[in-house]
């Protein structure tokens, strides 16, 4: 049984479903204490995924946000001090526009862009006068051992001689049904908002934009850039819109944890798209985006190089 020291890549989950999806990619599960320090609350699911050994972690239940977050990777580090990065794979909003075709399903990947490190906290900053809102702080990039892997990854994906290994790490849950496509993706104008007190298949139909099919046989597109992290959810077709149209963010999609782990742990984010981060938010597709988000990180593994992973720095005792 390997010891805790062996264990190199963190992999985090904030809900049931990323946990699930997350378990399901390992190649073998490995029985081991449930919590690891006597002051600690966590509980892990261990085990290896190509050449690494993983620890997988999940938020609380019903307890969600930056804060959470940050919690649990540091208790993690501590747990397992040869961990060198982590992943925070789950669900997200999508932030789509005319020039990026982000649909359900799909999936977003943390990638440094301009001054941005891959997340950005968008609700940190200060309120000026006039409305205006300025953003403070600043996130770290992910290792650039990874962003090499993001390289490599791309190439590979976008490279239709080479098999949808994606796909291939989804039917890991062919046996669950609740994890299977949803059959509709609809995308309604920003102007639009859900009346409420019903679904959208009884007082929505026909309001949905027209969006030609796509032409890839692939599983899903996978998109890199900037993620927009917050303490709130966001449901608003406004704010979606105004954070991705502007040119020094270029937001891809929207969530509420990862802000909380950039500077404490190196981390790359991958979000499966679930919603549209509009009034029109519901649940129909989160298994589906996490079960993607999982395979896809379940790829990455098997790119990265173990000899990659043992140059990064230890980070026990920087927490």
């Amino acid at each position: 049984m390997p010891q805790s020291r062996e264990y190199t890549v963190g992999w985090i989950c904030a809900v049931q479903d990323e946990f699930m999806a997350a378990c399901r990619m390992l190649d073998q599960e490995i029985s081991g204490p449930k919590a690891i320090h006597e002051k600690e609350n966590n509980a892990y699911a261990l085990g290896r995924i190509h050449d690494h050994y993983v620890v997988i972690g999940c938020l609380p239940a019903g307890i969600y946000g930056i804060s959470s977050a940050t919690a649990v990777a540091k208790d993690m580090i501590r747990a397992f001090p040869s961990i060198r990065f982590a992943l925070m794979v789950g669900i997200g909003g999508g932030a789509p526009t005319p020039e990026r075709d982000i649909r359900l399903g799909d999936v977003v990947v943390s990638q440094p862009h301009g001054t941005l490190g891959g997340v950005v906290q968008f609700d940190l900053g200060k309120r000026l006068p006039g409305g205006q809102f300025q953003r403070t702080g600043h996130l770290n990039a992910p290792p650039t051992e990874l962003l090499g892997v993001l390289q490599e990854m791309e190439r590979q994906y976008n490279d239709p001689r080479s098999p949808d290994r994606i796909a291939e790490n989804m039917k890991r849950m062919d046996d669950l049904p609740l994890f299977r496509r949803p059959k509709k993706d609809r995308l309604f104008p920003a102007t639009y908002r859900h009346p409420g007190g019903t679904s959208c298949d009884t007082t929505c139909e026909g309001k949905e934009l027209r969006r030609p099919a796509r032409a890839t046989k692939r599983a899903t597109t996978v998109h890199y850039g900037i993620i927009a992290s917050s303490n709130s959810v966001v449901k608003d077709a406004g704010i979606r819109d105004k954070l991705a149209r502007d040119p020094s963010l270029n937001v891809l999609c929207f969530e509420m944890e990862a802000a909380g782990l950039m500077n404490d742990v190196p981390c790359l984010v991958v979000r499966g798209i679930c919603d549209y981060s509009d009034s029109h938010k519901n649940d129909d597709w989160q298994k589906y985006a996490a079960l993607v988000a999982a395979a896809y990180a379940r790829e990455l593994l098997r790119i990265v190089r173990p000899s990659g992973i043992t140059r990064m720095r230890n980070w026990t005792g920087r927490l």
